[in-house]
Protein backbone atom coordinates (compact mmCIF):
# COMPACT_ATOMS: atom_id res chain seq x y z
CA UNK A 1 0.00 0.00 0.00
CA UNK A 2 2.81 2.38 0.92
CA UNK A 3 4.57 1.54 -2.34
CA UNK A 4 1.44 2.31 -4.37
CA UNK A 5 0.96 5.61 -2.53
CA UNK A 6 4.57 6.53 -3.19
CA UNK A 7 4.17 5.73 -6.88
CA UNK A 8 1.05 7.89 -6.99
CA UNK A 9 2.80 10.83 -5.35
CA UNK A 10 5.78 10.54 -7.68
CA UNK A 11 3.52 10.26 -10.73
CA UNK A 12 1.51 13.30 -9.63
CA UNK A 13 4.69 15.31 -9.01
CA UNK A 14 6.10 14.44 -12.42
CA UNK A 15 2.77 15.26 -14.07
CA UNK A 16 2.57 18.66 -12.38
CA UNK A 17 6.17 19.40 -13.33
CA UNK A 18 5.50 18.43 -16.95
CA UNK A 19 2.34 20.54 -17.03
CA UNK A 20 4.24 23.54 -15.66
CA UNK A 21 7.09 23.21 -18.15
CA UNK A 22 5.05 22.06 -21.14
CA UNK A 23 2.40 24.78 -20.77
CA UNK A 24 4.83 27.30 -22.20
CA UNK A 25 7.27 27.53 -25.09
CA UNK A 26 10.86 28.63 -24.68
CA UNK A 27 12.09 30.83 -27.51
CA UNK A 28 15.81 31.58 -27.67
CA UNK A 29 18.14 32.82 -30.35
CA UNK A 30 20.60 35.49 -31.46
CA UNK A 31 19.78 38.68 -33.38
CA UNK A 32 22.35 39.88 -35.91
CA UNK A 33 22.81 42.88 -38.20
CA UNK A 34 22.47 41.54 -41.76
CA UNK A 35 25.07 43.94 -43.14
CA UNK A 36 27.78 43.89 -40.48
CA UNK A 37 27.04 40.47 -38.92
CA UNK A 38 27.41 42.12 -35.51
CA UNK A 39 24.98 41.29 -32.68
CA UNK A 40 22.10 43.72 -32.10
CA UNK A 41 21.75 44.74 -28.47
CA UNK A 42 18.47 45.85 -26.85
CA UNK A 43 16.28 44.57 -29.68
CA UNK A 44 12.66 44.05 -28.60
CA UNK A 45 11.25 40.53 -28.74
CA UNK A 46 7.55 40.33 -27.92
CA UNK A 47 4.22 38.70 -28.71
CA UNK A 48 1.94 41.04 -30.67
CA UNK A 49 -0.90 42.68 -28.70
CA UNK A 50 0.48 41.39 -25.39
CA UNK A 51 3.08 42.56 -22.89
CA UNK A 52 5.00 39.27 -23.05
CA UNK A 53 8.48 40.18 -24.16
CA UNK A 54 12.15 40.69 -23.47
CA UNK A 55 15.22 42.41 -24.93
CA UNK A 56 18.42 41.04 -26.40
CA UNK A 57 21.65 41.28 -24.41
CA UNK A 58 24.98 42.71 -25.55
CA UNK A 59 25.67 39.47 -27.44
CA UNK A 60 22.37 39.81 -29.32
CA UNK A 61 20.95 36.77 -27.50
CA UNK A 62 17.63 36.35 -25.72
CA UNK A 63 15.37 33.81 -24.02
CA UNK A 64 11.60 34.26 -23.80
CA UNK A 65 8.98 32.02 -22.18
CA UNK A 66 5.62 32.23 -23.98
CA UNK A 67 2.49 30.55 -22.53
CA UNK A 68 1.06 28.07 -25.00
CA UNK A 69 -2.23 29.95 -25.16
CA UNK A 70 -0.34 32.43 -27.36
CA UNK A 71 1.33 29.84 -29.58
CA UNK A 72 -0.69 30.92 -32.63
CA UNK A 73 0.00 34.62 -32.07
CA UNK A 74 2.65 36.65 -33.88
CA UNK A 75 6.15 37.03 -32.47
CA UNK A 76 7.78 40.34 -33.41
CA UNK A 77 11.50 41.09 -33.23
CA UNK A 78 12.27 44.75 -33.82
CA UNK A 79 15.02 47.29 -33.30
CA UNK A 80 15.08 50.98 -34.16
CA UNK A 81 16.59 51.43 -37.62
CA UNK A 82 15.86 47.88 -38.79
CA UNK A 83 13.10 46.03 -40.60
CA UNK A 84 11.09 43.88 -38.20
CA UNK A 85 11.04 40.09 -38.16
CA UNK A 86 7.61 38.48 -37.69
CA UNK A 87 6.54 34.86 -37.36
CA UNK A 88 3.90 32.79 -35.55
CA UNK A 89 5.17 31.72 -32.13
CA UNK A 90 4.72 28.04 -32.94
CA UNK A 91 6.82 28.39 -36.11
CA UNK A 92 9.80 30.09 -34.48
CA UNK A 93 13.05 28.18 -35.06
CA UNK A 94 15.48 28.28 -32.13
CA UNK A 95 18.30 26.94 -34.29
CA UNK A 96 18.45 29.72 -36.91
CA UNK A 97 19.89 33.15 -36.09
CA UNK A 98 17.70 36.17 -36.82
CA UNK A 99 19.12 38.68 -39.32
CA UNK A 100 17.66 42.19 -39.40
CA UNK A 101 18.19 44.58 -42.32
CA UNK A 102 18.61 48.34 -41.94
CA UNK A 103 15.55 50.46 -42.67
CA UNK A 104 16.00 54.23 -42.80
CA UNK A 105 13.40 56.81 -43.82
CA UNK A 106 14.41 59.81 -45.92
CA UNK A 107 14.74 62.94 -43.78
CA UNK A 108 14.35 65.23 -46.81
CA UNK A 109 11.16 63.44 -47.82
CA UNK A 110 9.71 63.73 -44.32
CA UNK A 111 10.49 67.44 -44.03
CA UNK A 112 9.03 68.25 -47.46
CA UNK A 113 5.82 66.34 -46.88
CA UNK A 114 5.30 67.65 -43.38
CA UNK A 115 5.84 71.39 -43.74
CA UNK A 116 3.40 72.22 -40.93
CA UNK A 117 5.15 69.91 -38.50
CA UNK A 118 7.93 71.00 -36.12
CA UNK A 119 11.24 70.88 -37.98
CA UNK A 120 13.93 71.32 -35.32
CA UNK A 121 14.93 68.88 -32.63
CA UNK A 122 13.96 71.33 -29.89
CA UNK A 123 10.49 71.83 -31.34
CA UNK A 124 9.90 68.10 -31.83
CA UNK A 125 10.84 67.36 -28.22
CA UNK A 126 8.62 70.18 -26.96
CA UNK A 127 5.73 68.71 -28.96
CA UNK A 128 6.45 65.29 -27.44
CA UNK A 129 6.41 66.77 -23.92
CA UNK A 130 3.14 68.53 -24.76
CA UNK A 131 1.64 65.19 -25.87
CA UNK A 132 2.70 63.24 -22.76
CA UNK A 133 -0.75 63.48 -21.10
CA UNK A 134 -2.18 61.84 -24.22
CA UNK A 135 0.54 59.21 -24.70
CA UNK A 136 1.30 58.16 -21.12
CA UNK A 137 -0.98 56.02 -18.90
CA UNK A 138 -3.82 58.10 -17.47
CA UNK A 139 -5.08 55.55 -14.92
CA UNK A 140 -3.73 53.11 -12.36
CA UNK A 141 -1.79 50.03 -13.42
CA UNK A 142 0.54 47.32 -12.17
CA UNK A 143 3.64 46.04 -13.91
CA UNK A 144 5.42 42.78 -13.16
CA UNK A 145 9.11 42.69 -13.89
CA UNK A 146 12.59 41.34 -13.29
CA UNK A 147 15.43 43.25 -11.63
CA UNK A 148 19.13 42.50 -11.90
CA UNK A 149 21.24 44.61 -9.55
CA UNK A 150 25.00 44.20 -9.79
CA UNK A 151 27.92 46.01 -8.26
CA UNK A 152 31.46 45.52 -9.45
CA UNK A 153 34.89 47.01 -9.79
CA UNK A 154 36.86 46.80 -13.02
CA UNK A 155 37.86 43.20 -12.33
CA UNK A 156 34.97 41.30 -10.77
CA UNK A 157 31.45 41.27 -9.38
CA UNK A 158 31.16 42.22 -5.74
CA UNK A 159 27.40 42.07 -5.35
CA UNK A 160 24.54 40.47 -7.25
CA UNK A 161 20.77 40.57 -6.70
CA UNK A 162 18.07 39.16 -8.96
CA UNK A 163 14.47 39.81 -7.98
CA UNK A 164 10.92 39.67 -9.25
CA UNK A 165 9.22 43.01 -8.61
CA UNK A 166 5.83 44.69 -8.94
CA UNK A 167 5.42 48.36 -9.79
CA UNK A 168 2.23 50.27 -8.99
CA UNK A 169 1.58 53.64 -10.62
CA UNK A 170 -1.62 55.66 -10.39
CA UNK A 171 -0.96 57.39 -13.71
CA UNK A 172 1.15 60.05 -15.39
CA UNK A 173 -0.66 63.08 -13.98
CA UNK A 174 -0.19 62.02 -10.34
CA UNK A 175 2.78 62.77 -8.11
CA UNK A 176 5.10 59.76 -8.18
CA UNK A 177 6.41 60.40 -4.66
CA UNK A 178 2.90 59.76 -3.33
CA UNK A 179 1.41 57.44 -5.94
CA UNK A 180 4.16 55.10 -7.14
CA UNK A 181 5.12 51.98 -5.20
CA UNK A 182 7.54 49.07 -5.56
CA UNK A 183 7.28 45.59 -4.08
CA UNK A 184 9.90 42.84 -4.14
CA UNK A 185 7.92 39.64 -4.79
CA UNK A 186 10.67 37.02 -4.97
CA UNK A 187 14.47 36.84 -4.86
CA UNK A 188 16.43 34.47 -7.08
CA UNK A 189 20.01 35.42 -6.25
CA UNK A 190 21.43 37.59 -3.51
CA UNK A 191 25.00 37.73 -2.31
CA UNK A 192 27.23 40.50 -1.08
CA UNK A 193 31.03 40.24 -1.17
CA UNK A 194 31.79 43.93 -1.03
CA UNK A 195 34.64 45.38 0.98
CA UNK A 196 33.59 47.15 4.16
CA UNK A 197 36.86 48.95 4.88
CA UNK A 198 36.02 52.22 3.14
CA UNK A 199 35.54 55.11 5.55
CA UNK A 200 33.90 57.37 2.97
CA UNK A 201 30.42 55.87 3.28
CA UNK A 202 30.74 55.68 7.06
CA UNK A 203 31.67 59.36 7.17
CA UNK A 204 28.63 60.30 5.06
CA UNK A 205 26.46 58.16 7.33
CA UNK A 206 27.68 59.96 10.46
CA UNK A 207 27.29 63.34 8.78
CA UNK A 208 23.64 62.61 8.00
CA UNK A 209 22.55 60.44 10.91
CA UNK A 210 24.84 61.75 13.62
CA UNK A 211 24.56 65.40 12.60
CA UNK A 212 28.35 65.63 12.32
CA UNK A 213 28.47 67.93 9.31
CA UNK A 214 32.15 68.83 9.58
CA UNK A 215 33.45 65.29 10.03
CA UNK A 216 36.08 64.16 7.49
CA UNK A 217 37.14 60.60 6.63
CA UNK A 218 40.77 61.43 7.39
CA UNK A 219 39.77 62.06 11.01
CA UNK A 220 38.59 58.46 11.46
CA UNK A 221 40.60 55.30 12.15
CA UNK A 222 39.40 51.97 10.83
CA UNK A 223 40.70 50.01 13.83
CA UNK A 224 38.41 51.96 16.15
CA UNK A 225 35.20 51.22 14.20
CA UNK A 226 33.23 48.00 14.50
CA UNK A 227 32.61 46.15 11.24
CA UNK A 228 28.91 45.96 12.09
CA UNK A 229 28.78 49.77 12.15
CA UNK A 230 30.39 49.95 8.71
CA UNK A 231 27.89 47.42 7.33
CA UNK A 232 25.01 49.44 8.76
CA UNK A 233 26.36 52.54 7.01
CA UNK A 234 26.73 50.66 3.73
CA UNK A 235 23.12 49.44 3.84
CA UNK A 236 21.97 52.99 4.57
CA UNK A 237 23.93 54.22 1.56
CA UNK A 238 22.55 51.42 -0.63
CA UNK A 239 19.00 52.50 0.08
CA UNK A 240 19.52 56.22 -0.50
CA UNK A 241 21.58 55.76 -3.68
CA UNK A 242 20.35 52.52 -5.28
CA UNK A 243 16.90 51.97 -3.81
CA UNK A 244 14.41 51.32 -6.61
CA UNK A 245 12.03 53.98 -5.35
CA UNK A 246 14.76 56.58 -5.86
CA UNK A 247 15.05 55.56 -9.49
CA UNK A 248 11.32 55.60 -10.20
CA UNK A 249 10.40 58.61 -8.09
CA UNK A 250 13.46 60.75 -8.83
CA UNK A 251 14.43 63.20 -11.54
CA UNK A 252 16.04 60.55 -13.73
CA UNK A 253 12.64 59.03 -14.45
CA UNK A 254 12.62 61.76 -17.05
CA UNK A 255 9.29 61.21 -18.80
CA UNK A 256 7.13 59.86 -15.98
CA UNK A 257 8.10 62.67 -13.62
CA UNK A 258 8.10 65.55 -16.09
CA UNK A 259 5.19 67.21 -14.26
CA UNK A 260 7.08 67.34 -10.95
CA UNK A 261 8.58 70.62 -9.81
CA UNK A 262 12.17 71.12 -11.02
CA UNK A 263 11.91 68.07 -13.30
CA UNK A 264 14.60 67.70 -15.97
CA UNK A 265 12.04 67.28 -18.77
CA UNK A 266 9.64 69.91 -17.48
CA UNK A 267 8.72 73.36 -18.75
CA UNK A 268 12.35 74.55 -18.53
CA UNK A 269 13.76 71.59 -20.44
CA UNK A 270 15.61 73.80 -22.96
CA UNK A 271 17.51 75.62 -20.21
CA UNK A 272 19.73 72.59 -19.68
CA UNK A 273 19.19 70.50 -22.83
CA UNK A 274 19.67 71.14 -26.52
CA UNK A 275 18.04 68.79 -29.04
CA UNK A 276 19.22 68.44 -32.63
CA UNK A 277 17.36 66.36 -35.21
CA UNK A 278 19.74 63.76 -36.63
CA UNK A 279 17.62 61.64 -38.95
CA UNK A 280 14.37 59.71 -39.29
CA UNK A 281 14.54 55.95 -38.84
CA UNK A 282 11.96 53.17 -38.88
CA UNK A 283 10.79 51.10 -35.91
CA UNK A 284 8.41 48.23 -36.61
CA UNK A 285 7.13 49.91 -39.80
CA UNK A 286 6.69 53.31 -38.08
CA UNK A 287 8.81 56.39 -38.73
CA UNK A 288 10.71 57.60 -35.71
CA UNK A 289 12.82 60.71 -35.09
CA UNK A 290 16.38 60.21 -33.86
CA UNK A 291 17.38 63.34 -31.93
CA UNK A 292 20.73 64.18 -30.36
CA UNK A 293 20.76 65.40 -26.73
CA UNK A 294 23.52 67.84 -25.75
CA UNK A 295 24.24 70.59 -23.24
CA UNK A 296 22.52 73.95 -23.12
CA UNK A 297 23.12 77.08 -21.04
CA UNK A 298 22.50 75.79 -17.50
CA UNK A 299 23.99 72.95 -15.49
CA UNK A 300 21.81 69.99 -14.56
CA UNK A 301 21.39 69.56 -10.81
CA UNK A 302 19.84 66.42 -9.33
CA UNK A 303 19.70 67.98 -5.85
CA UNK A 304 20.07 64.68 -4.01
CA UNK A 305 19.84 65.10 -0.25
CA UNK A 306 23.20 64.62 1.44
CA UNK A 307 25.09 64.14 -1.85
CA UNK A 308 26.76 66.70 -4.10
CA UNK A 309 24.94 65.54 -7.22
CA UNK A 310 24.99 68.77 -9.23
CA UNK A 311 26.98 70.48 -11.97
CA UNK A 312 26.30 68.13 -14.91
CA UNK A 313 25.58 68.42 -18.61
CA UNK A 314 23.51 65.95 -20.63
CA UNK A 315 24.50 63.82 -23.59
CA UNK A 316 22.63 61.12 -25.49
CA UNK A 317 19.72 60.38 -27.82
CA UNK A 318 15.94 60.48 -27.73
CA UNK A 319 13.68 58.60 -30.16
CA UNK A 320 10.18 59.96 -30.84
CA UNK A 321 7.50 58.43 -33.06
CA UNK A 322 6.74 60.59 -36.08
CA UNK A 323 2.97 59.97 -36.06
CA UNK A 324 2.04 60.36 -32.38
CA UNK A 325 5.07 62.14 -30.88
CA UNK A 326 5.23 59.36 -28.30
CA UNK A 327 8.68 58.89 -26.76
CA UNK A 328 9.96 55.41 -27.58
CA UNK A 329 13.46 55.41 -26.11
CA UNK A 330 15.90 57.63 -24.22
CA UNK A 331 19.67 57.11 -23.97
CA UNK A 332 20.92 59.62 -21.43
CA UNK A 333 24.21 60.44 -19.70
CA UNK A 334 25.08 63.07 -17.13
CA UNK A 335 28.69 64.23 -17.37
CA UNK A 336 30.53 66.29 -14.77
CA UNK A 337 30.95 69.86 -16.04
CA UNK A 338 31.37 72.27 -13.14
CA UNK A 339 34.88 72.45 -11.69
CA UNK A 340 33.64 71.20 -8.33
CA UNK A 341 31.87 68.19 -9.85
CA UNK A 342 34.77 67.34 -12.16
CA UNK A 343 37.20 67.32 -9.23
CA UNK A 344 34.84 65.26 -7.08
CA UNK A 345 34.11 62.73 -9.83
CA UNK A 346 37.78 62.26 -10.65
CA UNK A 347 38.82 61.80 -7.03
CA UNK A 348 36.00 59.51 -5.93
CA UNK A 349 35.09 57.61 -9.09
CA UNK A 350 37.91 58.06 -11.65
CA UNK A 351 35.30 59.02 -14.25
CA UNK A 352 33.42 62.10 -15.42
CA UNK A 353 30.28 60.14 -16.37
CA UNK A 354 28.17 59.95 -13.22
CA UNK A 355 24.88 58.62 -14.56
CA UNK A 356 24.03 56.41 -17.54
CA UNK A 357 20.38 55.75 -18.26
CA UNK A 358 18.46 53.88 -20.95
CA UNK A 359 14.66 53.76 -20.84
CA UNK A 360 12.74 51.89 -23.51
CA UNK A 361 8.94 52.16 -23.78
CA UNK A 362 6.39 49.82 -25.31
CA UNK A 363 2.94 50.73 -26.57
CA UNK A 364 0.00 48.85 -25.07
CA UNK A 365 -3.62 49.80 -25.73
CA UNK A 366 -2.56 53.20 -27.03
CA UNK A 367 -0.36 54.17 -24.06
CA UNK A 368 3.41 54.05 -23.54
CA UNK A 369 4.65 51.95 -20.61
CA UNK A 370 8.24 51.45 -19.46
CA UNK A 371 9.56 48.19 -20.88
CA UNK A 372 13.30 48.11 -20.14
CA UNK A 373 15.47 50.28 -17.90
CA UNK A 374 19.27 50.32 -17.61
CA UNK A 375 20.83 52.55 -14.97
CA UNK A 376 24.55 52.77 -14.18
CA UNK A 377 26.28 54.97 -11.64
CA UNK A 378 29.68 54.95 -9.87
CA UNK A 379 29.59 54.03 -6.19
CA UNK A 380 31.10 55.83 -3.21
CA UNK A 381 33.49 53.10 -2.05
CA UNK A 382 37.06 53.97 -3.08
CA UNK A 383 38.82 51.07 -1.36
CA UNK A 384 41.99 49.14 -2.13
CA UNK A 385 45.59 50.27 -2.46
CA UNK A 386 46.10 53.98 -3.00
CA UNK A 387 48.65 56.74 -2.28
CA UNK A 388 49.22 57.48 1.39
CA UNK A 389 51.37 60.59 1.01
CA UNK A 390 50.38 64.00 -0.30
CA UNK A 391 51.39 64.40 -3.94
CA UNK A 392 52.41 60.76 -4.33
CA UNK A 393 52.07 59.38 -7.86
CA UNK A 394 49.27 56.83 -7.94
CA UNK A 395 50.17 55.30 -11.31
CA UNK A 396 51.96 52.43 -9.54
CA UNK A 397 48.76 51.36 -7.79
CA UNK A 398 46.13 49.03 -9.20
CA UNK A 399 43.02 51.15 -9.68
CA UNK A 400 40.91 48.17 -10.70
CA UNK A 401 40.28 47.41 -7.02
CA UNK A 402 39.47 50.96 -5.98
CA UNK A 403 36.50 52.11 -8.02
CA UNK A 404 33.08 50.49 -7.96
CA UNK A 405 30.00 51.06 -10.07
CA UNK A 406 26.45 49.79 -9.83
CA UNK A 407 24.17 48.64 -12.66
CA UNK A 408 20.44 48.11 -12.32
CA UNK A 409 18.45 46.52 -15.13
CA UNK A 410 14.67 46.18 -15.05
CA UNK A 411 12.63 44.22 -17.59
CA UNK A 412 8.84 44.57 -17.37
CA UNK A 413 6.93 41.63 -18.84
CA UNK A 414 3.32 42.08 -17.71
CA UNK A 415 0.89 45.01 -17.44
CA UNK A 416 -2.23 44.68 -15.29
CA UNK A 417 -5.07 47.17 -15.83
CA UNK A 418 -7.87 45.26 -14.06
CA UNK A 419 -9.06 47.49 -11.20
CA UNK A 420 -10.01 44.55 -8.96
CA UNK A 421 -6.58 42.96 -9.29
CA UNK A 422 -4.95 46.32 -8.60
CA UNK A 423 -7.06 46.87 -5.47
CA UNK A 424 -6.30 43.37 -4.26
CA UNK A 425 -2.56 43.92 -4.73
CA UNK A 426 -2.66 47.26 -2.92
CA UNK A 427 -4.44 45.71 0.06
CA UNK A 428 -1.38 43.56 0.80
CA UNK A 429 1.81 44.82 2.50
CA UNK A 430 4.41 46.27 0.13
CA UNK A 431 8.16 46.01 0.68
CA UNK A 432 10.51 47.89 -1.68
CA UNK A 433 13.73 46.61 -0.05
CA UNK A 434 15.67 44.88 -2.84
CA UNK A 435 18.59 44.24 -0.49
CA UNK A 436 16.89 41.88 1.96
CA UNK A 437 17.21 38.13 1.37
CA UNK A 438 14.03 36.11 0.79
CA UNK A 439 13.47 32.33 0.53
CA UNK A 440 14.15 30.93 -2.92
CA UNK A 441 11.05 29.65 -4.77
CA UNK A 442 12.27 27.31 -7.48
CA UNK A 443 8.84 26.71 -9.02
CA UNK A 444 8.16 30.45 -9.32
CA UNK A 445 11.37 31.11 -11.22
CA UNK A 446 10.82 28.16 -13.54
CA UNK A 447 7.95 30.07 -15.14
CA UNK A 448 9.18 33.66 -14.88
CA UNK A 449 10.78 35.67 -17.68
CA UNK A 450 14.20 37.06 -16.84
CA UNK A 451 16.97 38.91 -18.63
CA UNK A 452 19.57 36.69 -20.25
CA UNK A 453 23.07 37.48 -19.01
CA UNK A 454 25.74 38.45 -21.50
CA UNK A 455 28.61 35.99 -21.92
CA UNK A 456 30.88 38.35 -19.96
CA UNK A 457 28.41 38.67 -17.09
CA UNK A 458 27.82 34.93 -17.06
CA UNK A 459 31.54 34.34 -16.60
CA UNK A 460 31.72 36.93 -13.82
CA UNK A 461 28.75 35.32 -12.08
CA UNK A 462 30.43 31.93 -12.31
CA UNK A 463 33.51 33.47 -10.77
CA UNK A 464 31.37 34.92 -8.00
CA UNK A 465 29.89 31.49 -7.25
CA UNK A 466 33.39 30.16 -6.68
CA UNK A 467 33.88 32.80 -4.00
CA UNK A 468 30.46 32.56 -2.46
CA UNK A 469 27.27 30.53 -2.30
CA UNK A 470 24.43 31.73 -4.53
CA UNK A 471 20.89 30.44 -4.82
CA UNK A 472 20.84 28.01 -7.70
CA UNK A 473 18.10 26.93 -10.07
Amino acid sequence: MKVNCLKYVLTLSVSLFCFSVCSQTELKNKIVDFGTLLPIESASIYVKNTTIGTVSNSDGKFVLLVPNEFKNDTLIISSIGYKSFKTPVNEFDNSLEIYLEEDIASLDEIVLVAETRPKTGNDIVLRAIERLPRNMPDSSYLQKGFLRHKERNKKEFKWLIESAITLYDSGYSSNSAENLKINVDQVRKSYDLRDVDSLLTYTAYLQQKGNKRNLQARNLRRDTIQTSSLIKAIKWNDTRVNGLQNLFQGKLNLVRNSTNSKSLFGENILDNHHFELDTVLVDNDRKIYKIKISESTDFINLETKGIFNDGYVANGWIYIYWDTYAIKKIEYQLIAKSDAQKNRSKALFDTQINHKLVINYMEFEGKMYPNYIYYETPKLVNVGFKPTKMGEDDSQYDKSERYYYTVQEVLFTEIILDSEKISEALSRPWDPDIFSVKPYNKEFWRNYNTLLESEEDEQLIQDLTKRSSLYKD
